[in-house]
């Protein structure tokens, strides 16, 4: 079946739907608290998750991905085909699309749109559409990719956040006189196509979003989605307010519970506990460079330390302490779910002995200190740097912890001004590139910030990305997890499921395994 049925197919299911109508709700509020605010509303000079979840309720996207999120489904584009030789992608427009400021979606907002997210000096998602060579408009309703080589990742590409299409008059038309200064201003109040629209921001406080009555997608009422009116997102940071907020009826949803709370919250009559299957994985971001931001030498920069270090760690034992079983020992950089993953099980088991042997090859003196910065008020970051700091005081390394707001250890990260750092990643697309391009191809963000680079992986990561081969890709990808492993620019601890919980009454609301949180379909029963 070629893709571009599969598309038509796929669009008739979604239609379909309407004639399985079930008892749904519509209107009112839902309330759902967040660990940390929003910190910028563009989809391009984007990459922060606080940021995305949002985003991809605000803005549409050309396809979609699946709730699985293994692959893709029509979105603002109803079809999609690839040439034989691979060097254009042909997409047609639903007809009838607007705006949320009910203006036209045209094929010259898809162009710019597309435009503006590939060009090099815009963010570092660039990278996902950087094979497009120029874009065509055939019409009112097509638009044709011309690819500079055959490129495996574009489809999923462009059903990810930053290939958003937005509407090119309003934002030229915003005060600016770059890119970034327009997008800075346009963002304030943002206008896109996806199932909500902004309606106003305390920065810090809460964010809430409204009903987008020119939404195209229909319910399983046959009405036009969402449901819900709108949506608060009030700024909870601490763990145990969100919670206990939660059981008080105070807020209908609250994000990223503490995997101690889980089990608690499963035994409330209330409350659906649910664990969202995932991409997720937990480590700990580290700096190899030879010297610290303060000047100090980092004894890190030395592979074996990092090494013996991830030996120090035992990762079912941090598990069971953080996520009480609910996870398991990362098997790569990557999930076990990514595609093309190398999955030969656990990796640096935990070994003392071994992680002893390779601290004094490297010359390291008992009682050296090494601080990794975590997230104030995150229980789960807490237990990990807490138990992480007992299993190295086993092989005479102590780990100083520093706890920040999320603002600021953000911004401390993105400069480089970190030791180590604790960090969850989620796939946005259904491909290895995207995780491999963060974590291990240099160019991009110097591998999470971190410093790290291995040249040949920085080639054949360039590789894979023209390479239409399925086995000769894998292999090229099994080459570069390897490498990185062996070098272990990270510390690997687990991956986990999405800890949600809801009122009883909240139905209908997802979030895949690429993380998006998808409100469209929720409602609160009445």
């Amino acid at each position: 079946m070629t893709r571009w049925l599969r598309a038509l197919l796929a669009c008739a299911l979604l239609v379909g739907m309407a004639g399985a109508a079930e008892a749904v709700t519509r209107g009112g509020t839902l309330t759902y608290a967040r660990y940390a605010d929003s910190l910028f509303l563009d989809p391009v000079l984007n990459d922060a998750n606080v940021d995305i979840w949002i985003l991809t309720n605000l803005y549409d996207t050309l396809l979609q991905p699946t709730s699985d999120g293994k692959d893709v489904q029509p979105g603002l584009a109803t079809e999609y085909k690839m040439s034989d030789d691979a060097k254009s992608l042909t997409l047609k427009l639903r007809s009838g699309i607007k705006f949320s400021d009910g203006s036209p979606i045209t094929v010259n907002d898809v162009k710019w749109s597309l435009d503006r997210a590939r060009n090099p000096k815009n963010g570092i998602w660039n990278f996902t559409l950087a094979s497009v060579d120029s874009i065509e408009t055939q019409g009112e309703d097509t638009v044709v990719l011309k690819l500079k080589n055959p490129d495996p990742t574009l489809v999923a590409a462009l059903a990810t956040f930053n290939a958003a299409i937005l509407p090119q008059k309003q934002f030229e038309a915003t005060a600016g006189a770059t890119d970034e200064e327009k997008a800075k201003a346009f963002a304030e109040k943002p206008v896109g196509s996806g199932a909500f629209m902004f309606d106003r921001w305390q920065r810090g406080t809460e964010l809430v979003i409204k009903r987008n009555p020119h939404y195209w997608q229909m319910g399983e009422d046959g009405k036009p989605l969402p449901y819900l009116d709108e949506v608060r997102f009030p700024v909870i940071p601490d763990d145990a307010t969100r919670i206990l907020k939660l059981q008080a009826g105070e807020v209908d949803g609250a994000e990223l519970i503490p995997y101690a709370r889980v089990a608690e919250l499963k035994g409330d009559a209330n409350i659906n506990m649910e664990l969202f299957p995932s991409t997720k994985v937990q480590f700990i971001t580290v700096n190899v460079r030879p010297t610290l931001k303060n000047g100090e030498k980092n004894v890190l920069a030395d592979p074996k330390v990092r090494q013996a270090l991830n030996y120090a760690i035992d990762k079912n034992a941090m598990a069971q302490i953080v996520t009480f079983g609910i996870g398991t020992p990362l098997v790569s950089f990557m999930s076990s779910a990514t595609p093309l993953v190398d999955n030969h099980g656990e990796i640096y088991a935990y070994d003392v002995e071994k992680a002893k042997a390779l601290l004094k090859e490297a010359g390291i003196a008992e009682g050296t200190e090494v601080t990794s910065i975590g997230l104030a008020g995150s229980a789960d970051e807490t237990a990990i740097l807490s138990t992480i700091q007992q299993m190295w005081s086993a092989v005479g390394v102590k780990l100083n912890i520093e706890q920040l707001d999320n603002a600021t250890r953000t911004a401390r990260y993105r400069d480089g001004d970190f030791q180590m750092r604790v960090s969850l990643w989620t796939d946005d697309i259904a491909d290895p590139s995207e995780i491999t391009s963060y974590f291990a191809y240099f160019p991009n963000i110097e591998s999470l910030h971190s410093g790290w680079q291995d040249k040949s992986v920085d080639e054949l990561f360039l590789k894979s990305q023209q390479e239409m081969d399925k086995e000769k890709r894998a292999d090229m990808y099994k080459t570069i997890q390897q490498k990185y492993v062996e070098s272990a620019p990270i510390m690997f601890l687990y991956e986990s499921p999405y800890p949600v919980a809801l009122r009883k009454q909240v139905k209908g609301f997802n979030q895949i395994p690429l993380g998006n949180n998808i409100f469209s379909s929720a409602y609160v029963e009445k």
